[in-house]
């Protein structure tokens, strides 16, 4: 499933193309993705202009001059393709050259400008939704939904608030939706690489009894920030379905030092570690024991 660095690399193609046109026509190709489209779907979009495009966690948010706001989740498989005049592109281009057939574009945007945004979903996990502008962070979509690892709100002292008291392993804390939205298996591997710490370790050891953060929280936080920058930069990850807007693929998954890297050596200076693999709730962890090393039970 795309994490947040490949969403925020959508939002950053599509924002250029999207905001400020108008929604000249929409084809809605079936009646549902992972849910039925909303009532009305294309009526409602159709004659509104684009007044911006934002990310939530995973979650793409196209404003409307309706005061209505369109959701997009990407799901498992999901990816966008964009055609205009300038790009001087045939249709459909971007999306069949990675792995996608024209029978999976199931949403067309037609934008003033003569451009088109294509939304094409093989295994259809992901989801359209419009939403009240002045509802959404109470809709069910958002409701309880965490931090932003790439807002303000990230620091040491927020990561010990959040973890404090939490048995749960750490990586499991990270994974956590209501506590940090939007990290993934990645890239929370990734961080607690760079931050040295061992993904099994309780959340509650980053943070004192009375939920002060130790120096472990501060480097976490600054670790989670640094990937997530990174990943960004580098148009994302490409494993299986991942692609830029233009086509072109992601490729953070040539930087990755722990991740899908089982039995390499550790690429820490000084460490003469080997890349190990474990199993948390059913997914896998990679890590590298000698720079992770299990914190001892505190008395």
């Amino acid at each position: 499933m795309p994490e947040l660095p490949e969403v925020e690399t959508v939002r950053r193609g599509l924002a250029p193309v999207m905001v400020g046109r108008r929604l000249e026509h929409v084809e809605q190709r079936r009646p549902d993705l992972r849910f039925p489209f909303p009532d009305r779907f294309v009526e409602r979009l159709e004659g509104q202009t684009i007044t911006g495009l934002s990310r939530r966690a995973k979650y793409l948010l196209v404003g409307l001059s309706s005061d209505e706001v369109l959701v997009m989740h990407l799901g498992m498989s999901g990816r966008f393709s964009v055609a205009t005049p300038e790009t001087d592109l045939r249709p459909g281009v971007f999306h069949h050259a990675h792995g996608g057939v024209g029978s999976h574009d199931h949403v067309v945007l037609h934008l003033s400008g003569d451009a088109r945004v294509t939304y094409n979903d093989a295994r259809r996990f992901g989801f359209m939704d419009l939403l009240p502008a002045d509802g959404i962070e109470t809709s069910r979509h958002f409701a309880g939904l965490g931090i932003e690892p790439l807002g303000g709100e990230l620091s040491g002292e927020r990561l010990a608030e959040l973890f404090s008291g939490r048995r749960a392993p750490l990586k499991a804390a990270l994974l956590d939706q209501r506590l940090v939205a939007g990290l993934g298996n990645i890239y929370v591997c990734e961080a607690l690489h760079r931050a040295g710490l061992h993904p099994e370790a309780p959340a509650s050891s980053i943070a004192t009894a009375r939920g002060r953060p130790r120096e472990a929280a501060h480097r976490l936080a600054k670790e989670i920030r640094d990937v997530l920058l990174e990943a960004v930069e580098a148009g994302g990850s490409t494993l299986r379905d991942h692609a830029q807007v233009d086509g072109t693929l992601g490729y953070f998954q040539h930087r990755f030092r722990v991740y899908d890297r089982l039995g390499e050596p550790c690429t820490t200076p000084g460490c003469a570690g080997t890349i190990a693999r474990i199993v948390q709730a059913g997914r896998s962890t990679f890590l590298c024991a000698s720079c992770q090393p299990l914190p001892r039970q505190r008395g």
